[in-house]
């Protein structure tokens, strides 16, 4: 019995594919030497019958001759005359506009019908999400980029088959031949680029390409820029790219900075229309923060106030791991042609002296801040701020007919005691039996709603309240600075709970200062403030204690706010789904990196073709949707940490 392979040794490797030979031992004659010599030969045969001895060797003599025409005609039937093939011109770009499938633009994006065929010769280097430029007559040019890629068959045949698939596997990779294939590039138009008085501007898709029309990669930075609504100025982010590689241009240097508006002659700042950092552990989150920050903090950036003053603005950083007051210091590993290069391209880099590290202080704990050289300061929470913020003492699980009562109980206490009360005096108020019955009797706190309350007060952390340390309230000058760094540690505080209450004790008493039109201090209503939130999620999530209730209501309006107080959130998460809606709601920049988790993928809410990259890039990538910046990008981050970072 034979098998499969058989088939193949019958045609041999000089098979034409369909059992024959592809070579011929004897050449096709000429149809008219052919038809000549039969002609000649039947006369032959006639004559034959008849002819003498002579006869036969004239006619020997003229067969022979015969035969000596007609093999040279069959050379000359065998040879062909050349004709110059070399194209004319110069070939641009990857390939061109086909109409095969169609050509359409629409509004409605499904409808839009938009191909190209990429010549053998440019289809290694393509990929998706390339950006593209191709022209119209009239110089006005179409920019798009590639959102499918296929091959296609150039002739119609079945490979679908046991025998072409065993001689693929045979084959070496270097016999595929590209011609015998067409590549096509599925294209989705995003803006039409036209120049108005020597600027480049660009507008809606309104006009289809001509077929046949070159497409060629985009190189030119400002054409790229403007396609994708770029900003040439203000806060550096990353470089732009394209599946995980830099987009290169011809420019010097040839990468594409991606900046977020920071002008008010564009537009409000986005620093004050809030910002999300959103990654998985390490996915580089921390780093690309470091670098964002680091820019907020340049002597050169500064907004204009109310009054018309121009502030340099102030960044306050609460940091739950130890790592931001390493911003004092300088990335030892940044070497002088690197730092020489972010000069060129406007980056911020180095320590920023103006750093200081502003320590919680509680009992049975300790701040070692051994891997910085930033001044460190203590402060205490005094029980006083409770006046205002009284769901600082309500717990997590105060119900809201219980949150009355502690109120009550809370007003009662300053007006006995003043401003000058403490946690301690507090807890011994709640301990006179007397005045648990008369608030009972009064009907104004009912015994069983009195004792609930007691309970939630005192499972406060000890220590945290009234330290021997200076009370964040006397601390509002070195809390904001002008063009300062101020990093709140938390990862010394033992509990949980503890670190929330520092850091919304500390986050409240800027919102209220910002907001208030009777502020507690100047110097915060005065100064433009970053308000950077690291592990956000365990801070802002959405609860239906009172307390979470009342901190997701002050951050919402905190937000809603900003543009006007000069006031930027900036939020950094590992599970952007846990933050609140109505402070999520308000978040303009998103700035995803590497995230594993589908719903916390879903909840940063990119463009589809974007999301679908999040779980695959690589440390340092990220993507930014920020409607009212730009179109929504792929980045790389810059690959060095503008400061220090790390153990190093």
């Amino acid at each position: 019995m034979s098998d499969l392979g058989d088939f193949t040794d019958i045609r041999g490797d000089e098979g034409d594919g369909n059992g024959e030979s592809s070579r011929r031992t004897t050449p096709r004659k000429p149809i008219e030497e052919t038809s000549g010599e039969e002609a000649s030969n039947g006369e032959e045969a006639s004559s034959g019958e008849e002819a003498s001895n002579g006869e036969e060797a004239s006619n020997g003599q003229q067969a022979s001759n015969r035969d000596a025409s007609t093999s040279a005609a069959e050379d000359d039937s065998l040879s062909f005359e050349s004709y110059d093939a070399d194209p004319v011109g110069t070939e641009r770009g990857l390939g061109a506009i086909a109409v095969s499938q169609g050509l359409r633009v629409s509004q409605d994006s499904d409808r839009t019908t938009l191909r190209a065929f990429v010549t053998t010769g440019n289809r290694e280097h393509v990929r998706l999400g390339t950006y593209l430029i191709v022209p119209y007559p009239d110089e006005e040019l179409l920019f798009c980029h590639i959102v499918g890629l296929e091959y296609a068959q150039e002739f119609h045949a079945d490979d679908a088959t046991e025998i072409h698939a065993r001689r693929a596997m045979r084959r070496s990779e270097d016999e595929f031949k590209e011609r015998d294939y067409k590549f096509m590039a599925e294209l989705e138009p995003l803006a039409v680029l036209f120049s108005d008085d020597d600027e480049l501007k660009r507008r809606m898709v309104d006009r289809v390409p001509k077929p046949g029309a070159t497409v060629g990669e985009a190189k030119d930075a400002t054409q790229i820029k403007t396609g994708l609504k770029i900003p040439e100025d203000g806060v550096f982010l990353g470089h732009l790219s394209v599946g995980g590689e830099k987009v290169r241009t011809s420019a010097s240097p040839p990468t594409i900075d991606y900046r977020l508006n920071d002008n008010y002659a564009d537009g409000d700042p986005l620093v004050f229309r809030h910002s999300l950092v959103a990654g998985g552990t390490g996915s580089g989150k921390t780093h690309a923060s470091k670098n964002i920050l680091r820019q907020y903090l340049s002597p050169e950036r500064t907004y204009e106030m109310d009054d018309g003053r121009d502030v340099q603005t102030a960044v306050v950083q609460f940091d739950p791991q130890d790592e931001y007051a390493q911003m004092h210091d300088d990335n030892e590993e940044l070497d002088a042609k690197t730092a020489q290069r972010y000069e060129r391209e406007g980056i911020a880099h180095g320590g920023h002296d103006d750093t200081v590290a502003l320590v919680p202080k509680m009992a049975g704990s300790s701040y070692a801040g051994a891997n910085h050289r930033a001044e460190q300061l203590e402060f205490t929470i005094p029980f006083s701020m409770v006046e205002d913020l009284p769901w600082l003492v309500a717990g997590s699980s105060l119900n809201e007919n219980q949150y009355p009562a502690l109120l009550s109980l809370i007003n009662r206490f300053f007006r006995d005691y003043g401003d000058a009360g403490t946690y301690s005096e507090f807890l011994t108020f709640l301990d006179d039996p007397a005045l648990k019955e008369e608030l009972h009797e009064s009907g104004r706190v009912h015994e069983a709603t009195f004792d609930a309350v007691k309970r939630r007060v005192r499972g406060i952390p000890k220590g945290v309240f009234d330290q021997d340390a200076k009370p964040i309230t006397e601390l509002d000058h070195e809390l904001v600075r002008p063009g300062g760094l101020t990093v709140v540690p938390t990862y010394h505080l033992p509990t949980s709970r503890a670190k929330e209450l520092f850091v919304l004790a500390v986050s409240s008493m800027l919102i209220d200062d910002k907001l208030s039109n009777d502020p507690e201090s100047d110097r915060i209503k005065e100064t433009p403030v970053v308000l950077g939130m690291d592990e956000a999620h365990n801070f802002l999530s959405d609860a239906d204690s009172v307390q979470a209730q009342k901190v997701i209501k002050k951050f919402t309006e905190a937000a809603k706010q900003g543009r006007k107080e000069r006031l930027g959130l900036f939020l950094i998460t590992q599970d952007p789904q846990d933050i609140a809606d109505p402070v999520f709601k308000q978040v303009n920049t998103k700035i995803v990196l590497n995230l594993g988790d589908e719903d916390a993928i879903k909840s940063v809410n990119i463009p589809p073709n974007l999301e679908s990259k999040v779980p695959y890039m690589e440390k340092g990538q990220m993507v930014v949707y920020s409607p009212d910046n730009s179109d929504p990008v792929e980045l790389i981050g810059l690959s060095n940490c503008v400061t220090r970072h790390g153990d190093r």
